[in-house]
C-alpha cells in the first residue's frame, strides 16, 4: 500500500535523510521517499505487517512529527488554512519579527560605544559593568526563546546520533551565551574582590550579540525558504477548481442540479455552451466544440459528436449535447493528474547540501576537540579558567554562521539576478539542480510556438484579387467565435480589409461556416465542406494536403459555388525557439518535444526547430511517464511547459520550467518561471545555475578554511611552541571575518551577465567541451522590418537568404513582418538589406 504523510520539524536534507533511513528499517516498509520542500513522505508498505500508526511512530521516534495526509479529492482552499506548511511560514514570520525587535537594541548597546553613539549612563563605565552585561543577557533571552526550535531539534538530533544544521546552530549560539553568562559571573567577582583588570577583560568578552545574530540570520534564511514551500498545495487547489461544483443530471426524465460528488457512472448529464464538463464520459446526443487546452495543450477546440470521449474539467465552447458518465470521483482524468502532482512532489528527492553532508562529521568532531582540548590542558596543570577558555574558543570559532550563510547568500543573490533577467527561481533546490540538466522536455503549444493560430499562407485563385478573398472570409468569420476565425479576422483587420454585410450565418460542426455576403452565398471551411457543396478545387486540393503535411490548417473560401482561394493557418514557432534549441544542443543538453497534437503537425514543427526526438498525441500522464523514463536512464531532466496538462511532468522533473504567459497551475507547479515566455531564458537559467554552484563551492571552501585554521589555533596546538592562544574574542572575530568573506564572494554574482552561446563545431557535436566549458562569442541582435511577405514560402525565402550570409543566424516572423538576425561576425546593415532585396522583398528599417 502506498500512503502519503505530512512531516513536520524538518529543516535540512540531513533531517529528510535520517527519516528515510529510520522509516526504511521498519519491518514491512518496502520504499520510502521524503520531500523536504513539500514536507511530505510517501511510504510503500505491506499492510499485513504494518499500519499507518506504525509509520507515524517511526517518524516520531526520529524526533519529528507526522500525520496522515487527506485525500486529494477532499482538499479545498478552505482546508489549506490548516496546512502545516502555511502554519510554519506564519510562525517563522513571527519569529523573525520578534528576533529583529530585540536584536536591534542589543546591537546598539553592545556596539554603539565603539561607533561613538551615546548609550544610557547606567550602562556606561566599569562601575556599571554588571548592568551592561546583564541587559544584553536579558535582550538575548527572548531571541533564544522564540527560536527555541533550533535547540529542541538540534540537541534532540545530536542525542539520536544524527546531527544536522540545527545542531550546529544550537551548539554555536549556546556556547556564546554560556560564555557570556560565565563573563557576567567573572565581572561580578572582579567588582566584589577589587580586581578591575578582571572586569575590564570580561567586559570586552561578551558574545550575546553573536548568539542573537546567528539565530536571527538563520531564521531569515529559513523564512525565505518557507515561503516557497506552499506552491504544490496551491497548484492542486487550482486543479480541483477546474471541476464545477454542480452538474445537471437527467434522472427519471427530469433535469436535476446535483453536487458533482453525487454523479455516478452511467448518469446522463446535460452540457450547455460555456459550461465545464464535470466528469469523464462520452457524447450520447448532440454536438459541441470542446476546449481541451487545459489537458492536451492544444489551442484549437475539438469538435465532438456521438461516441466521442469527453474529459472532466474541459469547457464546452459552443453547442449542446448529452453525455454519459464513464469515470467519476477519483477515477477521472483530472483527479489522476492531481494524484500525479502530489506523488511527484513527494518523490522529488531534496538536493543534498554540501554543508549538511559534512555536518554529521563536523559537529561531533568539533565537540570532541573542545572536550579533549579542555581535558588535556587540565592534565597539563593549567587552571580551569584557562581550559574552559580554550574549549569555548573552539566552539565559538566553529560557530556555523559562515557555514549557514555559504549557500543561502549565493542563492539569494543568484535568484535576485535571475529576476532582473526575467527568470523567476522559486526555490534554492531548483537553482542548484539546474546546473546538472542534460535533458530538456519541451511542450509544443504555447512553449515553442505562440499558442494561438495565425495566418501563414494566402493563395487566391488565378484572377482573384487577395482583397476580394479576404473580404469574403472576414465577413463570415467575424461572426464566429472559433480560434481559426479569430485569426482570420485579426489578419484582415491588420491589412485594413473592410467586411461586407452578411446574413443567414450558419456554423456547421466539423466543417466551417456559411452565409450570404453582399447577396452572394459564401462558404468558409475545410475540404469536407467544399466536397459536400460540390465546389471544384482542382490543384488546390493537393496544395491543401501539402500544407496539412506541414502542420497547417487549410481554410477554403468559395463564392456562389466557385472557389476564391485558400487561407492556411498554423500555430507558428516563436522567433527565439529555434535559436534556444540550438544553444541547448551546444551545451550538451538533449531536447525532446512532447505534444498532444497529431503526429504530422508535431513532426513538421520538430523539423523546423531542429529537434530529433518528438512524441505526439500524448496525454498528461504520458508526459509525466516520458520524464520518468529519462530519469531512469540516469539523466537530470528539465520540463518546459505552459499548460495544466504539463503540471504532472513539471512536478516530476528534476527542474520544472514554466512559461510565464502560461496557466497559473503550470506556474505554481514549476520550479522556475520564464516571465518573458522566451525559451532563450531557459538557456540563461542553466548558465546562472552553473555560476551560482561555483560560487557556493567557493563559499563553503572559505567557511571551512577558517575552521581548519582557527580550530587548531583555538585548541592551543601552537601555544606550547609559539605561545599563541586564540581567546574567544579573536575566535568570534575570525568567525565574523569568515562571514564577511562568504557574503562578499556571493555579491560577485551581481556581475553575472547571461550571454547567448554560438553553436559551433565540437560543442554542437556533443564533444567533451560541450557540457561545461565552451566558447562564448559576442553576438549582436538586429530586427529587420520587411514588406511584401505574404505566405510561408515568402518567409522561407527571406530566411534562407539571410542565413546564407556568413556569421548570420536569422528567424523570420511572418505575422509581424520582420526577421530577427543574430550576428556573430562583421555584417553591415547594407549586406542584410541587399540579401532581403535580392530575394524580392523590401526592407523598411533595421533596428
Amino acid at each position: 500500500m502506498k500512503q502519503t504523510f505530512d512531516v513536520t520539524g524538518m529543516t535540512c536534507s540531513a533531517c529528510s535523510a535520517h527519516i528515510e533511513k529510520s522509516v526504511g528499517k521498519v519491518p514491512g516498509v518496502q520504499q520510502v521517499q521524503v520531500s523536504l520542500l513539500g514536507n511530505r513522505m510517501m511510504v510503500d508498505y505491506d499492510e499485513s505487517q504494518l499500519d499507518s500508526d506504525g509509520v507515524i511512530a517511526a517518524v516520531q521516534n526520529c524526533g519529528y512529527g507526522a500525520s496522515e495526509q487527506g485525500k486529494a479529492g477532499k482538499k479545498s482552499r478552505d482546508a489549506q488554512k490548516g496546512d502545516p506548511v502555511r502554519q510554519e511560514q506564519r510562525s517563522m514570520k513571527i519569529r523573525l519579527i520578534v528576533s529583529f525587535v530585540f536584536l536591534i537594541p542589543l546591537f546598539y548597546i553592545s556596539m554603539g560605544h565603539m561607533l561613538g553613539f551615546p548609550i544610557p549612563g547606567f550602562l556606561h563605565g566599569e562601575e556599571n559593568a554588571v548592568a551592561y552585561a546583564f541587559t544584553q543577557f536579558l535582550l538575548v533571552l527572548p531571541i533564544m526563546f522564540i527560536n527555541r526550535k533550533y535547540y529542541i531539534n538540534g540537541f534532540r538530533s545530536l542525542a539520536k546520533g544524527a546531527p544536522n544544521m540545527d545542531s550546529l546552530i544550537a551548539i554555536g549560539s549556546a556556547a556564546s551565551v554560556a560564555y557570556g553568562i560565565f563573563a557576567i559571573y567573572s565581572i561580578g567577582y572582579g567588582l566584589g574582590h577589587g580586581q578591575p583588570q578582571l572586569v575590564s577583560h570580561y567586559l570586552m568578552d561578551l558574545y550575546f550579540e553573536s548568539a542573537a545574530m546567528i539565530l536571527t540570520l538563520i531564521t531569515l534564511g529559513k523564512y525565505l525558504e518557507a515561503r516557497s514551500k506552499g506552491k504544490t498545495s496551491e497548484a492542486i487547489a487550482k486543479l480541483l477548481d477546474l471541476t464545477p461544483k454542480e452538474a445537471t443530471v437527467l434522472r427519471d426524465g427530469a433535469e436535476q442540479v446535483v453536487p458533482v460528488e453525487s454523479v455516478v457512472v452511467d448518469d446522463i448529464l446535460l452540457i450547455k455552451a460555456g459550461q465545464n464538463i464535470p466528469v469523464d464520459g462520452i457524447v450520447l446526443k448532440g454536438t459541441g466544440t470542446v476546449d481541451e487546452s487545459a489537458l492536451t495543450g492544444e489551442s484549437i477546440p475539438v469538435e465532438k459528436d456521438f461516441g466521442d470521449p469527453l474529459i472532466g474539467g474541459t469547457i464546452n465552447k459552443a453547442g449542446y449535447f448529452q453525455m454519459k458518465a464513464t469515470q467519476v470521483g477519483e477515477n477521472t482524468t483530472l483527479s489522476k493528474i492531481v494524484k500525479l502532482v502530489e506523488e511527484a512532489a513527494s518523490s522529488k528527492a531534496p538536493i543534498a547540501k554540501l554543508a549538511d553532508k559534512v555536518s554529521a562529521v563536523f559537529v561531533p568532531v568539533v565537540i570532541s576537540i573542545a572536550v579533549v582540548a579542555m581535558i588535556v590542558w587540565l592534565l597539563l596543570g593549567y587552571d580551569f579558567y584557562f581550559a574552559l577558555n580554550i574549549a569555548i574558543s573552539v566552539l565559538v570559532i566553529s560557530c556555523p554562521c559562515a557555514l549557514g550563510l555559504a549557500t543561502p547568500t549565493a542563492i539569494m543573490v543568484g535568484t535576485g539576478k535571475g529576476a532582473q533577467n526575467g527568470i523567476l527561481i522559486k526555490s534554492a533546490e531548483s537553482l542548484e539542480t539546474a546546473h546538472k540538466i542534460d535533458a530538456v522536455v519541451l511542450d509544443k503549444t504555447g512553449t515553442v510556438t505562440e499558442g494561438r493560430p495565425s495566418v501563414t499562407d494566402l493563395t487566391p485563385v488565378s484572377g482573384i484579387e487577395e482583397a476580394r478573398l479576404l473580404r469574403a472570409a472576414m465577413s463570415l468569420e467575424r461572426m464566429s467565435e472559433h480560434p481559426l476565425a479569430e485569426a482570420v479576422v485579426r489578419y484582415c483587420t491588420e491589412r485594413g480589409i473592410e467586411p461586407g454585410s452578411a446574413d443567414g450565418f450558419v456554423s456547421r460542426a466539423g466543417e466551417g461556416v456559411a452565409g450570404s455576403v453582399d447577396g452572394r452565398q459564401v462558404l468558409a471551411g475545410n475540404l469536407r465542406m467544399m466536397k459536400h457543396a460540390r465546389v471544384r478545387l482542382g490543384e488546390f486540393e493537393q496544395l491543401g494536403a501539402q500544407l496539412a503535411d506541414a502542420g497547417k490548417t487549410p481554410l477554403f473560401i468559395s463564392e456562389n459555388g466557385e472557389l476564391l482561394g485558400m487561407i492556411a493557418l498554423a500555430d507558428v514557432i516563436k522567433p527565439t525557439s529555434r535559436e534556444a534549441v540550438a544553444h541547448l544542443k551546444t551545451m550538451g543538453i538533449r531536447a525532446v518535444m512532447l505534444t498532444g497534437d497529431n503526429r504530422r503537425t508535431a513532426r513538421a514543427i520538430a523539423s523546423q526547430l531542429g529537434i530529433d526526438e518528438v512524441v505526439a498525441e500524448v496525454l498528461p500522464q504520458d508526459k509525466e511517464q516520458k520524464v520518468r523514463e529519462l530519469q531512469q536512464q540516469g539523466r537530470c531532466v528539465a520540463m518546459i511547459g505552459d499548460g495544466i496538462n504539463d503540471a504532472p511532468a513539471l512536478t516530476r522533473a528534476d527542474v520544472g520550467i514554466a512559461i510565464g504567459a502560461g496557466t497559473d497551475i503550470a506556474v505554481e507547479s514549476a520550479d522556475i518561471v520564464l516571465m518573458k515566455s522566451d525559451l532563450m531564458d531557459a538557456v540563461n537559467a542553466v548558465q546562472l545555475s552553473r555560476a551560482v554552484i561555483r560560487n557556493i563551492k567557493q563559499n563553503l571552501f572559505w567557511a571551512f578554511f577558517y575552521n581548519a585554521i582557527g580550530i587548531p589555533l583555538a585548541a592551543g596546538v601552537l601555544y606550547g611552541l609559539l605561545g599563541w592562544k586564540l581567546n574567544p574574542m579573536f575566535a568570534a572575530a575570525a568567525m565574523s571575518l569568515s562571514s564577511v568573506c562568504v557574503v562578499s564572494n556571493a555579491l560577485r554574482l551581481k556581475w553575472f551577465r547571461p550571454k547567448y552561446r554560438a553553436v559551433s563545431g565540437k560543442a554542437a557535436a556533443g564533444g567533451p567541451e560541450s557540457n561545461e566549458e565552451y566558447k562564448e562569442e559576442t553576438s549582436v541582435e538586429k530586427k529587420i522590418m520587411i514588406e511584401g511577405m505574404m505566405c510561408a514560402h515568402c518567409s522561407g525565402r527571406v530566411e534562407k537568404a539571410l542565413n546564407e550570409l556568413e556569421g548570420v543566424k536569422a528567424v523570420v516572423n511572418l505575422e509581424e513582418k520582420c526577421a530577427v538576425a543574430v550576428l556573430s561576425g562583421p555584417v553591415s546593415d547594407e549586406m542584410l538589406s541587399k540579401a532581403v532585396t535580392d530575394a524580392g522583398y523590401e526592407v523598411v528599417s533595421i533596428q
